[in-house]
């Protein structure tokens, strides 16, 4: 017979500081197990475990990676905002700056004639808040970069009156 327990501040978080009976489970060969630790303070132990690291000179990161030194050193990256999707009215997606790699060789697959390539960095985009951030992560790894700078379009100021005007053609015709 296993029995599991809570412990006291488990029960009172629970019930509200009643008391409770232990909880008695009867099971076959299952291993005692308490429940000591409430989920509260695991959050607060995880929490306090993640810190954000940052390194500020240029590390070599081919060891780490498994790509080969070809695929790292020689890398030219485009850094740009991209544009806004024509299907939608709306600006989602255009405030970011994204990294892109250069295209590398690639070569149709005979069997299924899918595009194929070698280049395990090819197909990777990175997000950033700022060109800056973009420009010092590409410097930071040894990459080359060119920066496409934003297009900001110009507003059209037009009345709602030239809507119906007379000598412009501004509805056409479904017929």
């Amino acid at each position: 017979m296993a029995a599991v327990s809570m412990s006291e501040a488990l029960r009172q978080m629970l019930w509200g500081k009643r008391a409770v009976a232990v909880a008695a489970i009867s099971v076959s060969r299952v291993p005692i197990r308490s429940l000591s630790a409430s989920t509260w303070r695991l959050a607060q132990d995880q929490a306090q475990d993640t810190q954000l690291v940052t390194v500020d000179e240029r590390l070599d990161i081919t060891t780490l990676t498994g790509v080969p030194e070809e695929h790292i050193k020689t890398r030219k990256v485009r850094i740009f905002v991209p544009a806004r999707n024509n299907m939608q009215s709306g600006v989602n997606n255009t405030k970011k700056w994204k990294m892109e790699f250069d295209t590398r060789e690639r070569w149709e697959n005979p069997l299924m004639g899918w595009a194929s390539t070698a280049d395990p960095l090819s197909n990777m985009v990175l997000t950033f808040s700022t060109k800056e951030d973009a420009a010092a992560f590409a410097e930071k790894n040894g990459w080359s970069y060119d920066i496409e700078e934003r297009k900001v379009p110009k507003p059209k100021s037009k009345s709602y009156g030239a809507n119906f005007s007379w000598n412009k053609r501004t509805r056409v015709s479904t017929k």
